[in-house]
């Protein structure tokens, strides 16, 4: 507890450096609400077409959440901030938002990489997949492993209702992520992995996402 009290300080203090800084810095728009041109994709075992589980329309991306799959950036990306817009039109269902992808297999939909989760009641949480790890991942003695190890968000759901869009402002800083949904602080989780692929999840039922932004941190 008292480590992740100093890592949430020493994230505080770093993103206050960041606000005064982002004037400065270069925003680059990951979606640019017209096609899909700079991104990759994965679906479970190939088994359907891509543009049948992600495709663009009215200016918004649209995930079918079957089969799993993500897709992701063709760039990998160091210290940023990450700016993402979601909402479960119909229902509230699952998704989340991979970083740091350290690398990615076709047909496997689980990279290694962290998911920031979005899954509804949880976003914020943090999911290690694909053997990726976390410092604040703690195994009790004498259990085995999870197949997807979680570090639990900081505060309760502030998912808004389903039609609503919600925002997820992720700092990723040498290896350090920290979340916050809707405007509140979620987690922090420290990875040896410094840079990765970023990717949105295909998982459940519907989502959309806009407002796709990364910033440089230096």
């Amino acid at each position: 507890m008292k480590r992740r009290m100093l890592l949430f300080v020493a994230v505080i203090t770093a993103l206050c450096s960041f606000n005064s800084e982002t004037q400065a810095q270069k925003t680059v728009k990951l979606f640019n609400g017209k096609d899909l041109s700079n991104w990759n994709f994965i679906v479970d075992k190939n088994s359907k077409p891509a543009d049948q589980v992600f495709s663009i329309k009215d200016g918004v991306i649209h995930i079918a959440g079957n089969p799993f799959g993500y897709m992701y950036t063709k760039e990998k990306y160091g210290d940023y901030k990450l700016h993402v817009e979601w909402r479960y039109p119909t229902e509230a269902t699952n998704s989340g938002i991979f970083v740091l992808i350290a690398e990615a297999h076709d047909g496997n939909p689980f990279p290694n990489g962290i998911e920031v989760q979005l899954a509804a009641g949880k976003a914020g949480d943090f999911v290690c997949l694909g053997g990726s790890d976390l410092f604040e991942f703690h195994q009790r003695p004498g259990t085995a492993r999870p197949a997807f190890p979680v570090v639990e968000r900081a505060n309760g759901s502030v998912e808004k209702p389903v039609g609503e869009w919600n925002e997820a402002n992720i700092w990723v800083k040498d290896g350090t992520i920290s979340v916050y949904v809707n405007g509140i602080y979620q987690n922090t989780g420290t990875n040896k992995v410094k840079s990765g692929y970023i990717g949105l999840q295909s998982e459940g039922k519907d989502i959309q996402f806009r407002n796709v932004t990364v910033t440089e941190w230096k």
